[in-house]
This record gives structure tokens, sequence and C-alpha cells, in this order.
């Protein structure tokens, strides 16, 4: 329920990938008519969906990214990647160009439910790539892309040079094992006070119900294959979201990216007080209210001038 009484409505689909079933999940208002603007949540490496963007914690008020833009007016999609939580886990390494066929297919049955071809598409960490890459291959799908914590070359980020020693362990299999330990980790290695005490111990309990491994893909992407991303071909208007505090990328990379992409709507933000996982941080209001604000720009208008004679 929102405070108008109006319920949050939630449906399950289930897409076919040449046989692997992937999961998708929407989310719009009950009593509510007419068109409304879609918005795709796409996440990362290390968490399903319903983790990063639907998270319910009893006791503690708006952790779910889709109920907050469910009550500002959307219809929130989101989905589980191959080998990440209800959708199916393979030998598979669930890399960047398998999440994007993965995207297409989701974006198949929006447009199937919803009649609409487009949507806004919003990416965290790896799934920044994702939902740009999508962007390179599909451009007639996204009307805008917000991207958090993303990456472009890798040159000078930190956590990918810390993570490319682990390369030879990551080529061993499609998989590496989460813990307590690996999830506490990801609120403490940039900067420890941007999230609740416990928020981890809540994640690692969400996210090992699905199982103790997730896809290696992604991760090989980010320290062997970068980029994955070409910004010109990224034509729609874009915002960028850097978090004060995350190792993932270099602001000099994140900014090369954004001076090359060529749609004049476009912003670059540096939000204080978050860190890589934002979304799950104590800030993350500043990072909804900056999505919506980029989403509900206005739009423009030109005046046809005619010269006098």
């Amino acid at each position: 329920m929102n405070g108008s009484g109006l319920q949050i409505l939630a449906q399950d689909f289930w897409a076919d990938k040449n046989g692997i079933r992937l999961w998708v999940n929407r989310k719009y208002m009950a009593g509510t008519s007419g068109r409304r603007p879609v918005l795709f949540l796409v996440h990362g490496s290390s968490y399903s969906a319903k983790t990063m963007f639907d998270l319910q914690i009893e006791g503690r008020n708006d952790y779910s990214m889709m109920d907050h833009f469910v009550r500002l007016g959307y219809e929130v999609w989101t989905m589980d990647h191959e080998g990440y939580g209800h959708s199916d886990r393979t030998a598979g390494y669930s890399d960047i160009h398998s999440g994007v066929v993965d995207l297409k297919l989701a974006m198949d049955l929006v447009t199937r439910e919803t009649g609409q071809t487009q949507a806004s598409f919003f990416g965290q960490s790896s799934g920044a790539l994702r939902a740009a890459r999508f962007a390179n291959f599909y451009p007639a799908h996204v009307s805008r892309l917000i991207v958090d914590a993303f990456v472009w070359t890798g040159k000078d980020a930190p956590t990918l040079i810390k993570r490319a020693k682990l390369l030879p362990q990551l080529l061993e299999s499609n998989v590496r094992k989460v813990d307590a330990a690996f999830y506490q980790s990801v609120f403490t290695r940039d900067h420890a006070g941007a999230s609740e005490p416990g928020i981890s111990d809540i994640v690692t309990r969400a996210e090992l119900q699905y199982g103790d491994t997730v896809p290696n893909g992604t991760y090989l992407d980010m320290v062997s294959k970068l980029p994955v991303v070409d910004p010109d071909k990224v034509t729609c208007p874009v915002l960028m979201v850097r978090a004060e505090h995350d190792g993932i990328a270099s602001e000099e990379d994140l900014l090369a990216f954004y001076a090359r992409l060529p749609h004049p709507d476009k912003s670059i933000l540096k939000i204080a007080g978050l860190a890589h996982a934002a979304l799950l941080g104590v800030n993350r209001h500043r990072l909804y209210h900056a999505v919506h604000s980029f989403l509900t720009m206005p739009e423009r208008i030109d005046i046809n001038f005619t010269k006098s004679a």
C-alpha cells in the first residue's frame, strides 16, 4: 500500500532464452489507467534483481527502488539475468553481451504487456554496462539511459586493479562463491559509513536463498575486455551518476566517456554520501531524486525563427 491507500501490484513473467528460463518482474500501481512511463532496472554482478531493486525490510522504509518509482507514477520492470536469482542456473558465464540478449527478451515482454516499444533504462555497476551496451545494439528501445557505478575502459580503477589479480581464479569456473564475508566487503571496500549497520547481513540472507555462487562473466569482462560500450553509439539522453566513494572507475575515465556521448541532453553527477552499492545506502534517496529529476525533465522547445525581410 502507499499513503493514498492504493496497492502496488506485481506480476511475474518468464522469458525463454533457447530453453533457459529468465525471470522478469513488473510492478505498478493498482487503480491507475492510461500509459504509464516504463522504467527498466538492470542489476549488477553479485546481486539478483529483488535484492538490488526491491528489498523489503521490516521496520525500515523505502529500500525498494521499484516501489519508490511506482509511487511516483512509473511502471517499473526488472529481471534476473541468466544464472541469478529466480532465473535458471546454467554452465554459461552470463557476461555483458549475454545480458544484452536477456534484456531484448525482457523488452519483448514489456512491449507485449504494455504496447510500448521504449523504456528508460537504469543500470547499476555491471548492470550499467549491460544497459549501455543494450542501448548500443537496440537504440530504438531506449528512450533514456541512467548509469550508476559505471566504468568505461577501467583505466586506473582501484577496484578493478585488485580484481585483475584474481583473473586466473576467475577463469577456472563459470561461477564464483559468495558468502557473508563477500557481501560485507561490498559495503566496506570504499567507505564503511555509507550504509546502515547490518544491511550486509540482510543482503546475505536475501541472496543465499538462491545459492552460494554467482556467474563470473561480468567480472571477467570488467578485468579483461573493457571497453564493451561505444559512447558514440549511445544516441539517447544519458545521466551518469558517480558515488562519492567508488573505486570501480576513475573520474577521468567517466569524463572521457561523457565527452563522447552525442546527445545534447546529457548529465554527469557526483553525489556525496554514496558508495558503490548506492541503492542500499543511507543516502539512496539522493540517487532516487537525481534519477526522477532526469526522467521528468521538460521536453525541449525550439523556436522556428524566420528573419524579417
